[in-house]
């Protein structure tokens, strides 16, 4: 990284340079020699191994033009991105107390700041900027609002990003066709009604949840999160037939999701004193979306209606057409409790094998960027994309 780095020094040196011999030749003598002395200077730094240095008076031998705009521009993006924000701060700060440039070229160097801004954590001060761009930038507004969202979504004000969010969302004209939808848009705009939902929730204002959940619904019809997040609320108010309904409608929205219904959906029947409903639910599901975590909880109902040799049996069956580790580890259970001895030890360590086998691996995935971790994550931490954290599938997943 290091020798890249002096890589791109040279190379700006000789570039600068090169501008400097052209420029000498139509400046005055003073100014050149100015010019010329600035260069040496940075030269000298670069040979004693002072990039730092050596970068700084590069940049103040580059006169601020139209001509050179992009090269200051790019020099102060690259310390941005080498974490050197400060001084990214200063190269474009720089080019904005420079009102003799053309408006779109302040308004880029605006852009950046706020991206110097926004890697420095000064979200504040970023916010404004990209405030301003919006009204008085036409051509960068969709870029600016774009890094608004990020902000209000860092600082979770959440119906903040819903007002600039919207302002995303294609017009509908019926003269002409609609263009293309960013469906990051929907996405992002029904999760972050949902989270105005759980604060609601948190207050038990049922009826304010329910409103944003209908609202998340309507941007994105299969919004997992937000179908989980109403059949909560009508179990919580008892109306146990709609949060089945609620449940079921997970399963048509993406089936991934079946196994997190699973211990709502058990208590919904049981209320509602429809044990057989929930298993015959469980069997559809299993059929549609093969998964351990149905499979041991139609195991688990085996178990407590027909006995252990039934459940160890339908178990078996469907392990040797799907193995997974949970199964084996159900499986290993049924037989240590039937037998005695040294079979029964064996047995034992080989569970015990198995259980720090699952410990040790993740059961949720990003299908965006393939960040994991051992719990559902509606935002993936890795990648800032809502929604595409799912359980891991196979042997050794769910």
């Amino acid at each position: 990284m290091a020798d890249l780095w002096q890589l791109l020094l040279v190379f700006t040196a000789i570039a600068i340079g090169w501008w400097l011999g052209r420029r000498v030749r139509v400046a005055s003598g003073d100014d050149g020699a100015a010019l010329h002395h600035q260069y040496y200077k940075g030269l000298n730094f670069l040979i004693n191994d002072q990039p730092d240095g050596a970068l700084d008076a590069f940049i103040e031998a580059l006169e601020v033009n139209s001509e050179t705009l992009e090269t200051h521009i790019a020099v102060g993006n690259l310390m941005r991105r080498k974490g050197e924000v400060e001084r990214a701060i200063r190269i474009h700060q720089n080019l904005l107390s420079r009102p003799s440039l053309p408006r779109v070229h302040l308004h880029q160097a605006h852009l950046e700041l706020a991206r110097d801004f926004i890697s420095a954590g000064l979200l504040d001060r970023a916010e404004r900027l990209l405030q301003d761009l919006i009204k008085e930038a036409p051509e960068l507004k969709e870029t600016a609002m774009h890094h608004l969202l990020e902000i209000y979504k860092d600082e979770k004000e959440w119906q903040q990003a819903i007002d600039i969010a919207e302002q995303l969302l294609p017009r509908r004209s019926l003269l002409k066709a609609s263009p293309p939808v960013d469906k990051t848009v929907p996405a992002a705009l029904s999760h972050y009604c949902c989270e105005l939902a759980e604060l609601s929730l948190v207050k038990n204002d049922y009826h304010s949840a329910r409103a944003q959940l209908k609202k998340s619904l309507s941007y994105d019809r299969n919004c997992v999160r937000a179908s989980l997040l109403m059949a909560d609320i009508e179990f919580r108010t008892g109306h146990y037939d709609r949060a089945i309904k609620n449940l079921r409608k997970v399963r048509e929205q993406d089936p991934a999701f079946i196994p997190e219904t699973i211990d709502l959906l058990r208590a919904s029947f049981e209320r509602l004193g429809d044990n057989e409903g929930f298993y015959r639910y469980m069997l559809e599901s299993l059929d549609i979306y093969p998964s351990a975590t149905i499979l041991l909880n139609l195991v688990d109902d085996i178990n407590a209606k027909k006995g252990m040799p039934a459940a160890a049996d339908f178990l078996g069956k469907e392990l040797k057409k799907r193995p997974s580790l949970k199964g084996l580890a159900k499986l290993v259970e049924f037989h240590i409790a039937n037998t005695s001895g040294q079979p029964k030890e064996n047995l034992t360590i080989l569970q015990l094998l198995i259980e720090q086998l699952m410990q040790s691996k993740p059961q949720y995935q990003c299908h965006h960027c393939g960040f994991s971790g051992k719990r559902l994550h509606w935002l993936c931490p890795g990648c800032n994309q809502w929604g595409q954290i799912k359980a891991i599938r196979g042997a050794e997943g769910d």
